[in-house]
Formats: structure tokens, C-alpha cells, sequence
């Protein structure tokens, strides 16, 4: 299935998503920490050999707490003992596609796709990739190691892999995984202009939805109706299908915390676009400035970065 699932949901779940066609699932010792890792290795154990997994490494997380720590970690050796655990975690003998979480500027990438390729000869690692990377450094690092996937923010919201991320990947022949594909819920129809976001909520402190930008930035859910009426479905699914329509090697990974979601966004595969529909949704699109930044400075910090050149 093209569409896949962000780990967010309860181990019951993650059955019911498998029994609804969904075969691939993301997940990262970052996020909990350790805690969905877990929860996805009870929910897939009986259907493990039908079942992608995939993990991802690179913050500073104590192996044995979890206790997030300042900073990135993608020492060699770190990393061998961070699949480890995430090998307990998820109950399983291999990580299917095991991502670099961020790129750690302090370790030169070909030593992070060295230490990746022993997992591999190992067993424990089937393919590899990166998120939010410097494009020499994903050239480095694909020169090393064949990279499978990029996994980066990309919506109608976030367009941004549009400048150069999607062409590099097309030209290496690398697969391109979007997470956030809904604008952390913004393309679901589900804010409006008088939403205010709770202390804790990551949107409370992104300025494309401060109560300065939001009304500018609700053009683009006014269009996704105007589709959603069109075609008969929701916004959600014209989000995702949009995704889905701009390459056929694009896969989005829509997280949610509620299983009715999950099942509704499984429906966007069955959403079409014409030739002459997706030029006119491009267009209208591309049309709409989004005002704001999409994440916070000290966030948008570790993106784009480029691992130190080996010596």
C-alpha cells in the first residue's frame, strides 16, 4: 500500500491498520522515547513477517533510560547499541528501513552509512535512509551506502522538498517518505481562525499558526474543501492524495491517535486526480503564501545540515 502509518495509535491499533491494508509503520526510539517502539512490537508481533518496520536513530537518548539528552549522537558505535534496543523493543531480528534521524554535524556521514552497512551485513538492518539532510551530505552518504528512503516534512502546507529534495531523490532513485503529511492537522479542516493551541501542543509555538498568520494561512483549507465538496470526500484525503499524485515513489505517513482517522485516511488511495486536476490543484496551490515558519528556530536548527567531511 502506498499509504502508510506513523506510530501514534495504541498496539490494538496497529492490528486493526494491517486488517485495513496498511503493511508499513514508522516509528523511532525519539518518540516516546522508546515508548512506540514498544507499543508497535506488541501490536505486530503475531504479523511481523507481513509487516515493513521502520526506526529511526540520532538524538542524544540514553540506551538504557531513555532519558532525552541534548543534542544528536550518531557515533558509530552509539548507533550499533541503539539498534539493539531497538531490536527488544520492536521484537524482532531485523529493522526493516532504519533511518538517521538527523544528521549529527560532528560525524562524518560515510562513517554513519559504515556503521549502517555492519548492521546490514549482519542481518540486523535491511535498507537505510535520512531525514531532513544537507543534499551534499545525502550524496555522501548514497555514494557509501545505497540510501532507500528520505523522510522529510512535505504537505501542502510545507512545500519546501519542492526546491530540491524530491529532484535529488529522482535522480538517485531514492524513495521519498513525507511525515506530516496533513500539517499537523491543519489540513484536516479542523482549525479555524479562533483556535488557540494548549500549553505543551508544538502548534502553540510554530508561527504558521499564530493568531497573527492563521487566517492568511486558512486559504489553503478553504481550497481543500472546495476539493473535498468536488470529489465527494474530505480534505484530509485531497491532502493525501495530492501527495500520493505528485510521484509515484512518494509515500506519506499520516500519524493519528484515533483509530476512525486511521481507517478514514487509508481512503485516499482511492482518491483520483486527472492530469489536467492536478495541474489545476498544483496551481492553486503553489498560489497560496503560507505566512509563518514551520517549526520553531531551535527545531529548524538541526534541518539541512551537513555531516563534517571525513578526514
Amino acid at each position: 500500500m502506498r499509504l502508510a502509518s506513523a506510530c501514534t495509535a495504541v498496539a490494538s491499533d496497529k492490528r486493526a491498520a494491517f486488517d485495513s491494508g496498511v503493511t508499513f509503520f514508522d516509528a523511532a526510539e525519539a518518540y516516546g522515547p522508546h515508548e512506540v517502539e514498544r507499543i508497535l512490537g506488541e501490536g505486530v508481533a503475531p504479523i511481523r513477517n507481513k509487516v515493513v518496520l521502520t526506526s529511526k536513530f540520532g538524538w542524544n537518548i540514553d540506551l538504557q533510560t531513555g532519558e532525552r539528552r541534548p543534542g544528536l549522537n550518531s557515533r558509530p558505535e552509539h548507533i550499533k547499541l541503539a539498534v539493539e534496543g531497538m531490536l527488544r523493543r520492536l521484537r524482532t531480528d531485523r529493522i526493516d528501513l532504519l533511518y538517521q534521524h538527523r544528521v549529527d554535524p560532528n560525524v562524518p556521514i560515510e562513517d554513519v552509512a559504515g556503521a549502517v552497512k555492519d548492521l546490514m551485513t549482519q542481518g540486523k538492518v535491511l535498507h537505510w535512509g535520512l531525514s531532513e539532510m544537507g543534499a551534499d551530505t545525502l550524496r555522501r552518504a548514497h555514494a557509501e551506502q545505497r540510501v532507500t528512503a528520505v523522510q522529510n516534512e512535505y504537505s501542502m502546507l510545507w512545500r519546501g522538498p519542492e526546491k530540491w529534495v524530491l529532484s535529488l531523490c529522482e535522480e538517485l532513485g531514492i524513495g521519498f517518505v513525507p511525515w506530516s503529511p496533513l500539517g499537523v492537522g491543519f489540513l484536516t479542516g479542523a482549525i479555524d481562525a479562533k483556535t488557540r493551541f494548549a500549553e505543551g501542543d508544538i502548534r502553540k509555538i510554530e508561527t504558521r499558526f499564530s493568531p497573527e498568520n492563521l487566517p492568511q494561512n486558512l486559504a489553503l483549507v478553504k481550497l481543500l474543501w472546495s476539493w473535498a465538496n468536488r470529489k465527494n470526500t474530505t480534505p484530509a484525503l485531497i491532502a493525501l492524495a495530492w501527495l500520493m499524485a505528485q510521484k509515484p515513489w512518494i509515500v506519506p505517513i499520516p500519524g493519528t491517535t484515533q483509530l476512525p482517522h486511521l481507517l478514514d485516511n487509508i481512503g485516499a488511495i482511492e482518491v483520483q486526480f486527472s492530469q489536467s486536476e492536478l495541474a489545476e490543484l498544483n496551481a492553486a496551490t503553489a498560489a497560496i503564501q503560507i505566512q509563518g515558519a514551520r517549526l520553531p528556530d531551535n527545531v529548524l536548527a538541526f534541518s539541512d545540515i551537513e555531516a563534517q567531511p571525513r578526514r
